[in-house]
């Protein structure tokens, strides 16, 4: 048992220098088949999300407050994946998953850091859907790329002060004997319990900055979707209605998907359901949502598409 409990000794007392992450599945069977799968859907994560970016970089007609937030998402979702996989994927081939306290502590900041603002921005995101179905003349007078960069920063900095104090208050604990994390990542739900020390403080900053960012920006959106609920209906012609709900589409599925999951695994009471489902919603916001996003932003939008086949002949010829 001391193999799987690495410790210190810290004067008085020791303390544990290492986590062991459960991972996934204890089946070698099932990880040699999970491994190529997750490494698979990483590949694409980087290359269209990377894509993505580069493709609204270099087509001026996608120059516009709509695709300049839609660049910073990708860019959250690749730092937010590669937080993760790349580690979860080498833990496939080790029988012991070890993590150092401070490659735990550094993992968690960054995947923190990268939800946050991820939520912030999705709420931004809806503010600038709003603006520009609510009042289409005033548009470009409103969202300036002044405010856009604002709005950015704003999600960028928040997300980063809130995974910093998140982080600090949780890695502060005393950690004596228990090391072994019910997961296959650093996540503080399942890291808290492990402390010696008395956990509530932390707790309560978890609770507090959790209904803070989760659901103020659950609120912006839902606000934002109800003045344009509002604004469609004020719209005469049943195509221009269309043309409204269209524009929101991809925005409302993504924002369904990351608040979804994200409920469904940090708003439940730990007793209601199994680790097993807690790893499989987790796997959904962690490794698929990355890579669904600039599908779901892509697939069906002609101005990327058309965007594309521009940039495609301006290097072919």
């Amino acid at each position: 048992m001391a193999a799987n409990r690495p410790m210190e000794w810290n004067g008085n007392h020791t303390s544990v220098t290492m986590f062991v992450l459960r991972g996934l599945s204890d089946k070698k069977e099932l990880q040699l088949i999970l491994f190529p799968i997750f490494l698979g859907i990483y590949l694409l994560t980087l290359i269209w999300n990377l894509g993505l970016i580069l493709l609204i970089r270099m087509d001026s007609h996608l120059h516009t407050p709509m695709y300049f937030f839609l660049s910073f998402l990708s860019f959250i979702d690749i730092c937010y994946s590669s937080s993760i996989s790349p580690r979860m994927l080498s833990d496939f081939f080790k029988d012991e998953k070890r993590i150092s306290f401070i490659a735990c502590a550094t993992q968690y900041f960054i995947a923190a850091w990268m939800g946050m603002a991820e939520c912030c921005l999705l709420a931004a995101m809806a503010y600038d859907r709003y603006v520009a179905i609510g009042s289409p003349l005033q548009y470009s007078a409103i969202v300036t790329p002044g405010l856009c960069s604002k709005m950015v920063a704003g999600a960028y900095v928040s997300g980063f002060l809130i995974s910093l104090s998140l982080t600090v208050s949780c890695f502060h604990l005393y950690y004596c004997g228990p090391n072994i994390i019910q997961h296959f990542f650093c996540d503080l739900p399942r890291i808290i319990p492990l402390s010696c020390s008395n956990a509530f403080i932390s707790q309560i900053i978890l609770l507090l900055e959790a209904i803070f960012i989760l659901f103020g920006s659950l609120l912006v959106i839902l606000l934002s979707y109800a003045f344009i609920v509002a604004s469609i209906l004020n719209i005469s012609s049943g195509k221009g209605s269309a043309k409204a709900v269209n524009t929101c589409a991809s925005h409302l599925a993504t924002v369904t998907l990351f608040f979804g999951t994200a409920l469904s695994v940090y708003m439940r009471p730990s007793s209601s359901h199994s680790m097993k489902q807690d790893k499989v919603l987790s796997v959904f916001y962690v490794i698929l949502i990355p890579v669904l996003n600039p599908l779901i932003y892509s697939l069906r939008n002609k101005e990327i598409k058309e965007a594309l086949e521009r940039v495609i002949k301006r290097k072919t010829y």
